[in-house]
């Protein structure tokens, strides 16, 4: 008898490979047999809209359209401890020129676009896969822009400057961690079912975590090209006791921004139901 199929849609990342290995590896068994989707965070946001997967990594922007079909796990999440996406320029800028500045952004429902516009709102902005923004900026084709993923630790490098950090900016405004990424699970599949893939989430999560020497070697394959070390800092920064439960601050962060989008009109007021 076949196992019931879970499709579990998350990004080819190193963070999100790290959390992923007790479960690709088999160190994390389940009565249920669970298919690894590895799309942009972008395509899984929109995927979401259509309730596509049964379970997937999400922004926390694009939640907020999509918490009637899905529940919230409480593992899994990525949150910036006062840091976070970053604006980047070329060169040092006024928020005032900023104001005036179209800014390449890495898509309309990434959660650091949401930051964004409640940092500035009604900026001016085209969107840009998230891993040509810096070269585009650096080249001249934008002066600004807005980075995510191991952006964060390489812009240095490039000759770039920082305008804000939104993690500091968000610690500044609340004393909270940054939401930045989900994992949620449809509520159609019935009790049993979300409790089974909070189980098997929770457990991988725990297994990369106790078994780091493995769960990296994995994850370095999606590192695009950052050396071990690199690549080691920032799976810590986003795989780490909050990731295995973000706890009630994690879901009060998550509350807060988007009760903050919801009152600036740029999201729809949810109810969020979490998986215990």
């Amino acid at each position: 008898m076949s196992k019931p199929l879970i499709r579990l849609g998350h990004s080819p990342d190193s963070d999100d490979a790290f959390m992923f290995w007790g479960l690709a590896s088999g160190t994390v068994e389940s009565d249920f047999e669970f298919e690894h989707i590895l799309r942009d965070i972008q395509t899984l946001n929109d995927w979401a809209m259509e309730g596509r997967l049964e379970s997937t990594a999400i922004s926390v922007h694009a939640f907020a359209y999509v918490a009637d079909r899905y529940a919230l796990l409480r593992h899994g999440g990525s949150f910036g401890e006062n840091y976070g996406p970053m604006v980047i320029a070329s060169r040092e800028m006024s928020r005032e020129e900023l104001a005036e500045t179209v800014i390449a952004v890495p898509g309309k429902l990434t959660s650091a676009f949401l930051q964004l516009n409640l940092w500035m709102p009604s900026p001016k902005f085209e969107v840009v896969p998230f891993d040509e923004i810096m070269p585009a900026v650096k080249e001249g084709r934008y002066e600004a822009g807005v980075i995510i993923h191991e952006g964060q630790l390489t812009w240095q490098n490039e000759g770039l400057v920082v305008i804000e950090d939104f993690g500091k900016w968000w610690n500044r405004e609340t004393g909270l961690p940054l939401p930045l990424g989900v994992n949620v699970v449809r509520k159609d599949l019935g009790d049993d079912a979300v409790r089974e893939v909070s189980r098997v989430m929770r457990e991988s999560i725990s297994a990369g975590l106790n078994n780091r020497d493995k769960a990296l070697d994995y994850a370095l394959q999606f590192a695009r090209g950052l050396d071990r070390e690199t690549s080691d800092e920032f799976v810590g920064m986003y795989v780490n006791k909050r990731t295995l439960d973000m706890g009630d601050e994690g879901i009060a962060a998550i509350r807060e921004l988007l009760r903050r989008g919801a009152e600036a009109g740029i999201v729809p007021p949810i109810e969020i139901q979490v998986v215990d």
